[in-house]
């Protein structure tokens, strides 16, 4: 009796191992999570640099929109920048911003960078934020590190080569900070804080004297 079953184990370990049938679900189990891991990881990079985009746009944008403050003002005086129209561009910035949670994970820095007529130095008008995420100019501010208060400002920009305002004009300054968030957290990416710089000269006369006028601003940077 036991060698009736020892001969019928032997045989079906035989047939078991000369079967092929299931070789290709086997092959499929082992691969697939390499595949899934690099379908993933592709998503994951490819959502990063969408991101990224996104926030060289709003800080280009915004940086555009406020130079264009005043541009359609029809009256014979020349327009001053107001709380009500930075409180508009940063509007715009939010809409742009869209989808991001940008209001807690991420900073709009939107700075006035002028020139001194009495001495010719390069300082910070007026500067105005948006978000909560904890970050300061890289340049100073409008109070206590202006350029006129504080070390020198040479300038403005990451680049070996700063922007620098002409007398009677402003350069519209704007550094955008931005906590990234994956898709599947830091699994297959670091969460790294975007920075984005967008700067364009303002595109008509405007009256630089009296900074911003009007009251109901809703952007300080304290």
């Amino acid at each position: 009796m036991l060698r009736t079953v020892s001969a019928k184990l032997g045989r079906c370990a035989k047939r078991l191992a000369r079967d092929r049938s299931g070789v290709s679900v086997v092959e499929f189990a082992i691969i697939t999570p390499f595949i899934l891991s690099i379908a993933l990881y592709g998503l994951e990079v490819a959502y990063m640099n969408s991101v990224d985009m996104k926030i060289s746009e709003i800080a280009l944008s915004l940086a555009d929109n406020a130079s264009r403050i005043g541009q359609t003002d029809n009256s014979v005086v020349t327009p001053t920048v107001s709380e009500g129209d930075i409180n508009e561009v940063m509007r715009g910035a939010q809409e742009q911003a869209a989808g991001l949670d940008f209001a807690t994970r991420g900073r709009i820095i939107l700075s006035s960078l002028e020139r001194d007529a009495a001495t010719g130095k390069q300082y910070i008008r007026w500067q105005r934020c948006y978000g909560r995420l904890s970050r300061q100019s890289a340049y100073g501010n409008d109070s206590t590190r202006n350029g006129l208060n504080g070390t020198a400002l040479a300038g403005m920009g990451s680049g070996p080569t700063k922007i620098t305002a002409s007398a009677n004009s402003a350069v519209m300054f704007v550094e955008v900070y931005y906590q990234h968030q994956g898709l599947m957290g830091d699994l297959f990416v670091d969460n790294p804080v975007m920075r984005k710089e967008g700067a364009f000269l303002i595109r008509d006369n405007r009256n630089l004297t009296p900074g911003v006028t009007g009251t109901g601003g809703a952007y300080p940077c304290g």
